[in-house]
């Protein structure tokens, strides 16, 4: 079916293949490289995305709300701790938020960033992740995945919240937990505008200057000064 050649081009990490490109020469190549490297990535992102959220929704829907909340609080203590560290260790406002801004574009949209005296706010536009899946429908046929039915923690506050997006408050509760300070807050909108108004995640140059109302929707206190 195919001649050793194609075996091998197959073979070969895109990103090699668009770098190959460039350095012949060739920018149409290059660029329809790199159009095929983003799909391919897009591809398993949302592969892992529906998965985990999946995997989310079989735990909350066969175990309930505490069984979801232990799950989640040991899962991201996984990924999120390296990160949790190095923030808290990096007095460079400017390459901590420079570092923030790279991760989320993993999620392979555009960025709107803000800042002000206190704070720097990004914003996914439109979300990749928990957004996308709003606006695909995902919570209902044929996937269905669960919406959080109570007020709590790990739903900030909110009620009918989306299953995925609960891992969010988990970048607060964790690093209060190992830290005393939340790592970056989330402000999401009213559930039902999940995906059509962006999330305000918010970076405190200060975090000692972080509202106390951020620790208390997810079952903290802040500690005193």
């Amino acid at each position: 079916i195919f001649t050793d050649e194609e075996l091998k081009q197959m073979g070969e990490k895109t990103l090699d293949s668009v770098a190959a490109a460039i350095d012949s020469g060739d920018k149409e190549k290059a660029k329809r490289l790199s159009v095929k490297m983003y799909k391919e990535f897009q591809g398993m992102h949302d592969l892992y995305l529906d998965w985990i959220t999946g995997l989310q929704t079989f735990i909350y829907n066969k175990h309930g709300d505490q069984e979801l909340y232990d799950a989640l609080h040991s899962a991201c203590s996984v990924w999120l701790k390296p990160f949790a560290d190095m923030y808290v260790n990096q007095p460079d406002m400017r390459r901590k938020a420079l570092q923030f801004a790279s991760g989320l574009k993993g999620h392979l949209v555009p960025l709107k960033v803000e800042e002000d005296e206190e704070k720097i706010t990004f914003m996914m536009t439109p979300c990749g992740s928990g957004g996308r899946l709003e606006t695909a429908k995902a919570y209902g046929p044929p996937k269905s995945f669960a919406k959080i039915k109570k007020a709590q923690a790990m739903t900030m506050g909110l009620e009918n919240f989306s299953v995925y997006c609960a891992h969010c408050a988990f970048q607060e509760i964790l690093p209060i937990e190992w830290h005393g300070a939340p790592m970056v807050i989330c402000q999401p909108p009213a559930p039902e505008k999940i995906g059509e108004i962006p999330c305000r995640l918010l970076m405190y140059k200060d975090p000692k200057k972080i509202p106390e109302k951020f620790y208390k929707r997810v079952g903290k206190k802040k500690p005193v000064a």
